[in-house]
């Protein structure tokens, strides 16, 4: 490195390495979709590496964390003031602030990471190669953790597209996080160690042994492809839950809907702004007469009440099969449920129904169309290890969502990005059906195979497969990819001892 970034010179300026960690953050939003600029998500990690070695302090090492994570979330989550202010009514000084004070919440695993990576009795060796990786894995697993987590622009969502991506059917996302993270550590230590090919040989290694797995099918097809629709109606999210465009959009759905052939047809989340029992059943009956006239079912994102005080976000089945329900279980805090002590936060956003109830935590997958569909709606795709519940008897991936709450962000882009990264880790397919886009049809492999424009109405007519069968992942879920980072934290300290 230059004599400006040398050690030396960044234990004597530690506010000017808090301030390059802010900006090194910030171009790793750069690695993630839409921008999708997969260089970034191993030089900007590096550089941040390279600041943790020269902090001269744990606490240093700390806020350094913490600026990076402060770069990284107020760029990569910018959408979230979109939502809070333009579409949730909050005043835009109130909006701002809240935006900021949740990006210093995403923020303090990263800092505890810097902490507890310099507090270990390791040498430089093996904190780049062992220590961090695995640090930064279970800080971004803490991130995630619980009903309030929210594991958004983990790391190794930026490796979808690379050989690196091939782990995933092994140690899921937070594996491809931690191998992201060493690849960043191994071009570090090619750019500024002595010896500079044995780092570049790992490195060269790590994507190859990657690059193989990804020739290695994990699933085999169940049953013949399947066709099936995917309606986006494009109501806008200030018109959404407005009275008089509610007829509106029941005839946009109803008119995409009888015009497809399909044997599954998909309504985004809430297609339906109405709890079912207010919906005139003829109009039920009339979705139900198309899917039984095409031999199959569809899928209907609709609210569902058990009670005055109990409702759940759910989808509902129509059609040849019996009529099925799935309730959305990872409720979005503030938007869905209120945590207790902060009801006044739901009254500044004015968000309609932002009180649902969870569904079980356990439910089996739909038998329709003749495939079982693991549902889950808007972001509970984000949620790897929740996605595997009802696998391996689930033979095809749904995902239905509503993401006309985030505008015209980066939000939809990184969405999608990680349900491919759901097929990956599962071997299966999933249709994505949502409001205003990102509709999607992707294969078990993660590629997009079609996919509607942003903001217009339309019908994504596809073909698809379901599969049968279990990646690891599906059978331990994170548990691999735990073991492998404490293996590694242990190795960094045997090396030191040794």
């Amino acid at each position: 490195m230059t004599q400006f970034l040398s050690r030396g010179w960044l234990q004597e300026h530690p506010r000017a390495a808090r301030l390059i960690a802010v900006f090194a953050g910030a171009a790793l939003a750069g690695a993630f979709a839409p921008v999708g600029v997969f260089p970034l998500a191993l030089a900007s990690p590096a550089l941040l590496i390279h600041l943790w070695l020269g902090a001269s302090r744990p606490r240093d090492a700390a806020w350094i964390g913490f600026a990076f994570g402060m770069g990284l979330f107020t760029l990569g989550v910018s959408w979230v003031y979109v939502s809070l202010s333009v579409f949730g009514g909050m005043p835009a000084p109130i909006a701002a602030f809240a935006t900021v004070l949740y990006c210093a919440f995403l923020s303090w695993p990263l800092a505890l990471a810097g902490y507890l990576q310099h507090r270990l009795p390791v040498n430089a060796q093996a904190r780049v190669a062992c220590a961090i990786p695995a640090l930064w894995m279970f800080a971004e697993m803490l991130r995630g953790l619980g009903y309030t987590g929210f594991p958004w622009l983990v790391l190794g969502y930026a490796s979808t597209d690379t050989p690196l991506s091939g782990y995933a059917p092994l140690i899921g996302v937070y594996g491809v996080s931690l191998l992201t993270m060493l690849g960043a550590g191994l071009l570090l230590m090619a750019l500024t160690g002595a010896r500079r090919v044995m780092p570049l040989a790992l490195l060269v290694a790590l994507l190859g042994g990657g690059e193989f797995l990804r020739t290695l099918e994990w699933t085999h097809p169940s049953g013949p492809p399947l066709t099936a629709s995917l309606l986006q109606g494009n109501v806008a999210q200030d018109m959404k839950f407005d009275p008089d465009r509610y007829s509106k959009t029941l005839e946009s759905y109803e008119r995409l809907a009888s015009s497809s052939r399909a044997k599954l047809i998909v309504l985004p989340e809430t297609a339906v702004p109405r709890f079912l029992d207010g919906v005139d059943p003829a109009y039920l009956a009339r979705l139900e007469s198309v899917a039984r006239r095409n031999g199959g079912d569809i899928l209907i994102g609709v609210p569902y009440r058990t009670g005055p005080a109990s409702f759940f976000n759910s989808v509902i089945s129509l059609g040849t099969s019996p009529s099925q329900v799935y309730s959305k279980v990872h409720l979005v805090p503030f938007g869905e449920f209120v945590l207790p002590g902060f009801g006044w936060i739901v009254k500044i956003l004015q968000v309609p129904m932002s009180d649902f109830s969870s569904g079980a935590a356990t439910q089996p997958p739909l038998s329709i169309a003749g495939q079982k569909v693991a549902v889950n709606i808007c972001y509970e795709d984000v949620f790897g290890e929740e996605i595997i519940r009802p696998l391996p008897e689930a033979t095809l991936l749904v995902n239905v969502s509503n993401m006309a709450w985030f505008g015209d962000s980066l939000a939809p882009g990184q969405h999608l990005q990680m349900a491919r990264m759901r097929t990956i880790e599962t071997g299966r397919a999933m249709l994505a059906s949502t409001n205003t886009g990102m509709t999607a049809a992707i294969d078990r492999g993660g590629r997009v195979l079609a996919q509607l424009p942003q903001y217009t109405e339309g019908r994504l007519d596809i073909e698809v497969s379901g599969y049968a069968g279990a990646t690891l992942f599906v059978r331990v879920g994170n548990w691999l990819a735990v073991a492998l980072a404490a293996l590694l934290v242990a190795l960094s300290v045997a090396l030191r001892k040794r």
